[in-house]
């Protein structure tokens, strides 16, 4: 069965950086565009970021793009989120998705990000 684990959120202060983890199984990640989406409190979902199964492609929402840098690792089967500067408007549960033909077919369970002071 397709499993997605998030790890890394936590409490982080405005300017801090957090790195974001997904572990993935049950089936073949690096067949697999992979996406983050995040949801704010009391907002709808934002898609965040994607990359292509070789990893050299990459793209980002506007509002992130210079501050965050989304890779994987094939051989570990782990998709990453670095996030750096990080803002209090980035407080949001964060996800991890795939991608199969164009729908995003399977989700984690999320990971909290929270930046206050």
């Amino acid at each position: 069965q397709v499993q997605l684990v998030e790890s890394g959120g936590g409490l982080v202060q405005p300017g801090g950086s957090l790195r974001l983890s997904c572990a993935a199984s049950g089936f073949t990640f690096s067949s697999s565009w992979m996406h983050w989406v995040r949801q704010a409190p009391g907002k709808g979902f934002e898609w965040v970021s994607q990359i292509n199964p070789g990893g050299d492609t990459t793209y980002y929402l506007d509002s992130v793009k210079g501050r965050f840098t989304v890779s994987r690792d094939n051989a570990k089967n782990t998709l990453y989120l670095l996030m750096n500067s990080l803002k209090p408007e980035d407080t949001a549960l964060y996800y991890c998705v795939r991608d199969t033909w164009f729908r995003y077919d399977y989700w984690g369970q999320g990971t909290q990000v929270t930046v206050s002071s």
